[in-house]
């Protein structure tokens, strides 16, 4: 993968407790070179490069043995960049796709064998506020998962999560919620829609990621004290179906105006280390941390 800058933050807090063997950072993206890994003319926004070799680094740092790579909405269903980031990384990585009708099961054949295990459902970042819409995608794209033993992860809102509750309770594969299931910190755990996800976590149907805490959870840097009653509600709900995640390069997305899709929206520059820290917070045990951080991964990836 060509490298045009070298922008991704890494980690500058060294990590304070002791990460167990084979722990997974659940949630990162690889942005390459875009001669040869174009982005959707659609996108929202333009990011950065972000190289395998400034991956490697901040896994490194982070004490991290495993990855999930994720793939970005500015790629749309065009999954090279990702699938070859997780070939090249080979048995470290498993990753997640997002394909549409249009992606012929051949392809996705071909993603499994190359180590993709989901299919991303990215609804907050195309804007999709009606349930029906959102439920349409997540009942065709889980159809097409459930024959390959795959999971569906979504990109949404708690309001989304409420309205299609019991059809996704009731879902034939996992399912997977980004960054704490698109929840405001600054909200509380009484906020709307955020008991619908407690509750499908405690059942076991879905997983979620205590990850976006710096970029889209909280806005109360640099230790997001906010963060800690969520992320205790869900850990509390069932410790089995929490995975962590970085979210690194930390890509900023944001809708800002005067700011095109295709002009360059820098990295956020997020010390990955001191949030990682946070975990030791919000979860003290350190036998729950090994769940958190090896085993739902290895149950949920394959690895």
């Amino acid at each position: 993968m060509n490298i045009l800058s070298a922008k991704a933050a890494q980690p500058a807090t060294r990590v304070g407790f002791a990460v167990p063997d084979g722990a997974c950072d659940c949630h990162v993206h690889l942005f390459g070179d875009p001669q040869r890994y174009p982005f959707a003319s659609g996108r929202v926004y333009t990011p950065e490069t972000a190289s395998i070799a400034e991956l490697r680094a901040c896994l490194d740092a982070l004490h991290m043995d495993r990855v999930v790579i994720v793939q970005p909405s500015v790629y749309g269903t065009d999954n090279r960049c990702t699938v070859d980031a997780v070939r090249e990384l080979g048995r470290r990585a498993r990753g997640v796709a997002v394909v549409d009708a249009n992606t012929p099961d051949a392809a996705l054949d071909d993603m499994a064998a190359a180590g993709i295990r989901g299919v991303r459902l990215n609804l907050m970042t195309a804007g999709v506020s009606d349930p029906s819409v959102a439920l349409q995608a997540f009942t065709t794209a889980a159809e097409r998962a459930s024959k390959r033993k795959w999971h569906i992860q979504l990109n949404t809102s708690l309001k989304l999560i409420d309205a299609i509750r019991s059809q996704l309770q009731a879902s034939p594969v996992p399912v997977v919620f980004d960054h704490f299931g698109g929840a405001a910190a600054s909200a509380g755990v009484q906020q709307p829609g955020f008991e619908a996800l407690v509750a499908l976590v405690k059942s076991g149907t879905a997983y979620v990621k205590i990850s976006g805490a710096a970029d889209s959870v909280s806005k109360r840097a640099p230790d997001y004290p906010d963060v800690s009653p969520l992320a205790r509600a869900l850990v509390g709900a069932n410790r089995q179906r929490i995975l962590w995640g970085s979210n690194w390069p930390h890509p900023d997305s944001a809708r800002v105006a005067g700011r095109k899709n295709t002009d360059i929206a820098p990295l956020m520059q997020t010390d990955d280390g001191r949030v990682l820290n946070l975990l030791a917070e919000w979860v003290p045990d350190a036998a729950v941390r090994r769940s958190i951080l090896v085993e739902n991964p290895a149950r949920l990836y394959g690895f």
